[in-house]
């Protein structure tokens, strides 16, 4: 079996309403009204999805132990890091390390890491020459 790609990632929050207006208004992502309700939040990032979910989710299919703050991920940007810079502090989002020059699936990159309502700790990449 060959897996071509990752289709969507599940974060825990401990606020759902926080965490969607965090990843809608600072990250642009639109909210999928037809796959949200009380209980999950999906939200575009590109080709991808992010769902969010409170560890009490009334469901089986979910991790054994899904912890608040334990996500660590990266997100590529189309933006010029000059831009995100000043677009996160206009939201008030510090920026906890970077910029860094790391490597990605797709080669050389340029980082910032920021933290999410809770503490996920999220990484924005910017591609060289792409």
């Amino acid at each position: 079996m060959k897996m071509r790609r990752i289709d969507h990632i599940v974060l825990t929050v401990s606020n759902l309403e926080e965490a969607m207006r965090f990843y809608h208004e600072v990250f642009d992502m639109p909210v999928i009204e037809d796959q949200s309700n009380d209980h999950l939040i999906t939200l575009r990032c590109g080709h991808q999805l992010i769902r969010l979910q409170k560890a009490d989710r009334p469901t089986d299919l979910k991790a054994v132990k899904p912890t608040i703050g334990s996500a660590d991920f990266c997100m590529v940007a189309g933006d010029k890091l000059e831009d995100i810079i000043h677009h996160l502090k206009s939201y008030y989002v510090d920026i906890i390390a970077g910029p860094v020059e790391k490597h990605g699936s797709e080669g050389a990159m340029t980082s910032l890491y920021v933290h999410d309502p809770d503490n996920n700790l999220v990484e924005i990449a910017v591609y060289k020459n792409k």
